[in-house]
């Protein structure tokens, strides 16, 4: 079949498969290219691996470091006239260029929050891997089920104690608009904490403590975002926000048991904003990150995905050199993107856009195009009139 991008809102329901590949390609030859990463992970565990940061995460620590590496994911394989999810593809991507390199690459499709995958990966890692010397949490889901009461809890998007009106932008349609989002309720910033909260990364470390599938000095670390002022009614001060805290909390708390099993660490890394499927369905944010791009295209600073993991990676946590942390013990490789200068012309851009003037005053051809990427679609060297088999079966 052939294959065009279906966007839906704030997501494409279609997928090409030739394209995830290529753009798999495109983030391990940047990898490479960046030459290796020295006293890297050699066993690797990503609980969320197949889009955004988590793949990146596998992609670097695999052709970085040459680790074996464990993937956990939920996409969706192809149906009759329907691509599968660009998670599926990037995956199989992933593990073709990896074995082909030599390297094991161990894949498992179900709900990480769940002890019935739980339990598999474990399975997997004392048959395969021994022990495992880096964790990656980098889940991204809407919803989770409760593994011990069955509770289903599904989070939101909203601020807390007050209503929230600002700019924000159709990235389909090229509109700018405001938006009011109303508070959420305790029940909604419960359930948040329950999908997005470090309770489960914390499940996670206890069942490869317990099985002694840990190696001594390992790494675990997670993702959050903290970001501008423009955004923190919905993300930093929002329900979000307050997942993100108890995310941290869990990071100090996976530290403490890591440090008394032979000196490992957890910690948070704070990632600059990127077009990826979960920053896409977040009100206002679209239009911060085409101000943003604009602004650090300009500057010569931006960076994608897999830049921010490899130089994460590289300069913070391996290559013989110490993490750095700000005062709440947080890794900061969003520092390029919080830097006087940038947020200052940020400022000066946002009041300014309009939908008459938002090809001018942002990057919003950038976004489009990332966020296309992210589907398969617009990579270059990418034949899309061709005839391509949407049915690809999982490694």
């Amino acid at each position: 079949m052939i294959i065009k991008p279906k966007v839906r809102g704030f997501v494409c329901v279609t997928a090409h498969p030739t394209g995830c590949s290529a753009h798999i390609q495109q983030q391990i030859d940047y990898v490479k290219a960046k030459g290796p990463i020295k006293q890297g992970p050699k066993k690797v565990l990503v609980i969320g691996a197949s889009t955004g940061f988590g793949l990146s995460s596998r992609i670097t620590a695999a052709f970085g470091s040459g680790a074996a590496t464990l993937g956990i994911f939920y996409e969706r394989p192809s149906e009759e006239g329907r691509p599968a999810t660009p998670g599926w593809y990037n995956t199989i991507a992933f593990s073709k260029a990896a074995r082909a390199a030599g390297l094991y690459a161990a894949n498992l499709n179900g709900d990480a929050f769940s002890d019935d995958i739980k339990k598999q990966a474990l399975e997997i890692i004392a048959r395969d891997l021994g022990q495992i010397d880096l964790v990656v949490y980098s889940l991204a889901s809407p919803r989770r089920v409760h593994p011990k009461t069955g509770a289903v809890h599904k989070s939101t998007l909203q601020p807390i104690g007050a209503p929230y009106t600002n700019k924000t932008v159709d990235t389909d349609k090229g509109i700018v608009s405001e938006v009011t989002i109303q508070p959420a309720d305790e029940t909604g910033i419960a359930d948040t904490l329950a999908v997005m909260g470090g309770e489960d990364w914390e499940m996670w470390i206890q069942a490869l403590l317990d099985a002694k599938l840990l190696a001594r000095g390992a790494t675990a670390i997670s993702y959050s975002y903290i970001g501008p002022i423009h955004t923190w009614p919905i993300y930093k001060d929002g329900t979000i926000g307050r997942a993100k805290i108890d995310l941290e909390r869990a990071a100090k708390a996976i530290d403490t048991k890591l440090k008394a099993h032979g000196n490992g660490r957890a910690f948070i890394s704070v990632n600059k904003a990127l077009v990826t499927q979960a920053s896409s369905a977040i009100p206002v944010v679209p239009l911060y990150i085409s101000i943003l791009y604009k602004v650090m295209k300009a500057k010569g600073t931006h960076e994608g995905c897999v830049e921010q993991i490899q130089r994460l990676f590289a300069t913070q946590l391996y290559n013989g050199v110490q993490p750095k942390f700000d005062a709440e013990g947080r890794v900061r490789v969003d520092d390029w993107e919080m830097r006087p200068e940038i947020q200052d012309a940020i400022s000066e851009i946002w009041p300014k856009v309009t939908t008459e003037n938002l090809e001018q005053l942002t990057d919003i051809k950038g976004y489009r195009s990332e966020f296309l990427k992210m589907f398969g679609f617009g990579v270059p060297g990418v034949d899309y009139e061709a005839e391509v088999e949407p049915h690809h079966v999982m490694l």
